[in-house]
């Protein structure tokens, strides 16, 4: 599973990654080329006792006093006095910061290194750094003026003009600084992931809502253009995501199988009346007696979908002022039923949960094998819960990468409260490249606001009556 993981992270965050690569890379190119160069010039100097008498034993306690004095000779070494000595007194501090003395681990041997833009400067410090020492340590190793040192320093090898600068190195660079932004982007996207609570996948879906994944419908970029399945003779994905809608629908109770069915989601702009017209014509293909009524009040969309007039429906039937069976129009081929939601009203929540409602529904089931009511969202209005609680099961429609799981829960939450029954959830508007991992075939089922340009091939537009 992790390596899984590894690999959809990766593919789905692929531009980003690069992207940073790319930038790192342009960065650490860009500082080098503006660093200058530095060189280091390298001495060794060997530190020593003087042996006064020449015997075995004074030459072990002279050379017991060389070992003693390595160590504090790496510190003197680039002391303001020796320093002072070989550059001028602006220089001093800058100087010191690029001399750098150690003694060799086991040995007498002291070994300086001088670093400078300049090759030739570097060697040349490094060379005036040993020889003052030198001179430094012979005087104030000397008990008197005029005695023998205990101690001196010897130069041993002196500094060579360097040819090839320790720094800048164009390669550690760039790799050092491919390395932190591949860790930098890293941790963002993983944070990003983490902290990203909308719906991606299946499972998530299916979590948040507790109940069954009925659809996967994939983005199609034609589909603005196109938004209904009945294109193509039905031949494409879309299609095929739908006709898996319907199959999916069937077998959701044995015992107990819809006739009326809400669809709604969370917010808006998460294709729910795309869904509810495709899903009509799906069923109605199979040869389901189905109706499709426009029961969003507030702002209707599925007269443009198919192309119909709306002006008259619902919202007449219910106060009285018309017939249902006058306002019921057929559409495509096979007929699919539609009815309009008609003028907007002042009071949608009070004509759509009263009496007048219920025996509108009740007439629909008996006459129809299947009523789809497309709703309005469930979070912003009341609406959609009411038509659950009048339905026999309400359809959840979620936007891939938009709805978030919070607001799933708590529209499952609003459904539960008026003891409306969640037959299951459609994940909308997948990228194609999630569609093979998440499962099965996908099709289009994101809500547009324009009005379809697909002509159906008989009725469209025309209303019949029906006997209701």
């Amino acid at each position: 599973m992790e390596l899984l993981y590894c690999t959809r992270f990766v593919r789905r965050n692929w531009p980003l990654i690069l992207l940073a690569l790319f930038l790192a890379a342009g960065v650490a190119t860009t500082v080098t080329a503006g660093m200058p160069p530095r060189y280091v010039a390298t001495i060794s100097m060997l530190v020593s006792g003087h042996d006064r008498e020449g015997s075995l034993s004074t030459a072990y306690q002279a050379g017991m006093l060389s070992a003693q004095r390595v160590h504090s000779y790496a510190t003197l070494l680039s002391s303001r006095r020796v320093v002072g000595q070989i550059t001028g007194k602006d220089d001093v501090e800058r100087l010191q910061e690029n001399i750098t003395a150690e003694a060799v681990p086991g040995t007498v041997l002291l070994r300086a290194t001088v670093g400078d833009p300049d090759p030739r400067r570097a060697a040349t410090l490094a060379n005036a750094l040993g020889e003052r020492f030198a001179e430094l340590i012979d005087q104030i190793e000397r008990p008197t003026p005029s005695s023998r040192p205990i101690v001196k320093v010897t130069l041993v090898d002196r500094a060579e003009v360097p040819e090839v600068p320790v720094s800048p190195r164009p390669m550690v660079n760039l790799v050092m600084a491919l390395l932190i932004a591949l860790v930098l982007v890293t941790a963002f996207i993983v944070a990003r992931d983490r902290l990203d609570t909308t719906v991606k996948s299946t499972e998530t879906l299916r979590q948040a809502s507790g109940s069954s994944v009925l659809g996967i419908i994939g983005y199609e970029r034609d589909a603005r253009r196109h938004p209904l399945i009945v294109r193509n003779r039905g031949r494409s994905s879309r299609s095929e995501a739908f006709r898996t809608l319907r199959t999916n629908l069937q077998f959701i109770g044995v015992d107990r199988q819809p006739k009326s069915l809400v669809v709604t989601s969370c917010l808006p702009g998460e294709g729910k009346s795309s869904v509810s017209a495709n899903l009509a014509i799906a069923l109605a293909q199979a040869e389901w007696r189905v109706i499709l009524v426009d029961g969003d009040l507030r702002h209707p969309t599925i007269p443009h979908y198919l192309g119909i007039e709306g002006t008259t429906g619902l919202t007449d039937v219910l106060i009285g002022k018309v017939r249902l069976n006058e306002v019921i129009q057929v559409w495509g081929e096979p007929g699919m039923s539609v009815l309009p939601s008609g003028q907007i009203p002042p009071n949608p929540s009070e004509l759509l949960g009263s009496d007048g409602m219920r025996e509108v529904l009740a007439r629909l089931t008996e006459t129809y094998d299947m009523v789809i009511i497309d709703a309005p969202p469930l979070l912003p209005m009341a609406d959609a819960a009411t038509l659950g609680a009048l339905c026999d099961g309400a359809l959840l429609v979620t936007r891939h990468g938009r709805t978030r799981r919070e607001h799933m829960v708590r529209a499952t939450e609003l459904l539960a409260s008026v003891n409306a029954r969640v037959v299951g959830t459609v994940l909308n508007f997948v990228p194609p490249k999630d569609s093979t991992y998440l499962g099965y075939g996908y099709g289009y089922g994101y809500g547009y606001g324009g009005r379809s340009e697909v002509t159906p091939t008989v009725t469209s537009g025309v209303r019949h009556s029906v006997n209701v």
